[in-house]
């Protein structure tokens, strides 16, 4: 079951500084963009586009899939949101739009996100990329392990060696 956050109708800070961006850029702001950002704003895992048509059906409310991936797909070169390759699934960006490549620690064991950004790592990669005749445009990294809860529950499990 997904958490989806405040009901319709009243909207989060984070949705309402997020259409504010939007603005700002020269997008306009859609029902579908609002909606999308809501889901995406309640969620407590990646979701899939289907994911989140689901979540809007159960709400009364269906843009089809396609305008969810073009949507998704706005939010993600505006930093406003995050595909996670290894989840298949969308998360809301927690950094808000911070400068540098944004990067995810995604535990393996219970799927808890961490996000950060780093301006040294994002111009280190586009050094690198350039010294290959390459420009790169995004950077996308995720690391996969365990947070510091699992990894403590794990070594509590541990027999010592």
């Amino acid at each position: 079951m997904l958490h989806l956050g405040a009901p319709s109708g009243i909207m989060s800070p984070v949705v309402r500084d997020s259409i504010r961006f939007l603005q700002t850029q020269g997008y306009r702001v859609t029902e579908p963009r609002r909606r999308v950002l809501e889901v995406l704003e309640g969620a407590q895992v990646p979701l899939s586009p289907y994911d989140i048509q689901r979540a809007l059906r159960g709400r009364g409310k269906c843009p089809n899939h396609v305008t969810i991936y073009r949507v998704l797909g706005l939010l993600c070169r505006l930093n406003l949101a995050h595909r996670i390759l290894s989840k298949g699934g969308f998360v809301k960006c927690t950094l808000d739009r911070r400068e540098g490549c944004h990067r995810l620690m995604i535990c393996r064991c219970c799927g808890a996100l961490q996000e950060f950004c780093s301006e040294g790592l994002c111009r280190e990669e586009s050094e690198i990329a350039g010294q290959c005749g390459f420009h790169a445009e995004h950077h996308v990294s995720e690391s996969s392990g365990l947070c510091s809860t699992c990894y403590r529950k794990q070594s509590e499990q541990s027999p010592a060696s």
